[in-house]
């Protein structure tokens, strides 16, 4: 059985989305120092790396993080192959894909590529009216492998609630880039943040193969 871990490393200077928060990774005690254990302080936004969006994320009310369904978050994936010409995700594309009884779908764009340079604002997305199609097939999760599934400062935010709206789970941040189109099993866990901090959440994510 085959493995593959399509989880960004969370690390200094990795991209983040423009305007959400740094990161900061330091000790915040070390058995060099004469302390009694390496203990690490860690500080990112919600949405850093390979995560997972929550409803709440644009939905006043919605359900947060820690209410999303693991039946949802782990299952058969399909990774669709999208060609680097392609900018857009639009429902021309879809068409072309066989997605029947498909229920988690996983894009693999030229993106994958981007996760050792500064933010792209140019990155591969998802158009409102390919969301609005993948809900109307029935899928359950849409993965992206940058991070947000919807074009740079779109101004609308349509391609999210079409599917937010639907409880359709969206993980972005993945790394695709090892990953040949094909069908896997998704297991993919973020973290269970409470305290009305759950809008989203990292994740780690893996694919594991028949």
């Amino acid at each position: 059985m085959a493995i593959y871990d399509i989880t960004v490393p969370i690390r200094s200077g990795m991209p983040v989305y423009e305007g959400d928060p740094g990161i900061e990774i330091k000790a915040w005690s070390a058995l060099a120092k004469g302390d009694s254990a390496n203990v690490s302080f860690l500080q990112f936004g919600a949405h850093t790396g390979t995560h997972v969006d929550a409803p709440a994320h644009f939905i006043e009310g919605a359900r947060k993080i820690e209410a999303l369904s693991l039946d949802v978050l782990i299952g058969p994936a399909r990774v669709i192959r999208v060609p680097d010409e392609v900018a857009e995700i639009d429902p021309d594309f879809l068409a072309k894909c066989d997605l029947d009884q498909v229920e988690r779908v996983l894009f693999h764009t030229r993106n994958s590529n981007f996760w050792n340079e500064g933010f792209r604002k140019d990155f591969t997305h998802l158009s409102p009216a390919a969301a609005d199609r993948l809900v109307g097939l029935g899928v359950k999760l849409v993965g992206t492998d940058y991070l947000s599934i919807e074009k740079f400062h779109s101004g609308h935010h349509r391609t999210h609630l079409a599917l937010l709206s639907h409880n359709v789970v969206i993980v972005e941040g993945l790394n695709l880039s090892a990953v040949p189109a094909g069908d896997y099993e998704l297991i993919c866990l973020p973290l269970k943040i409470a305290e009305g901090a759950g809008d989203g959440a990292p994740a780690r994510a893996v694919l594991r193969t028949a």
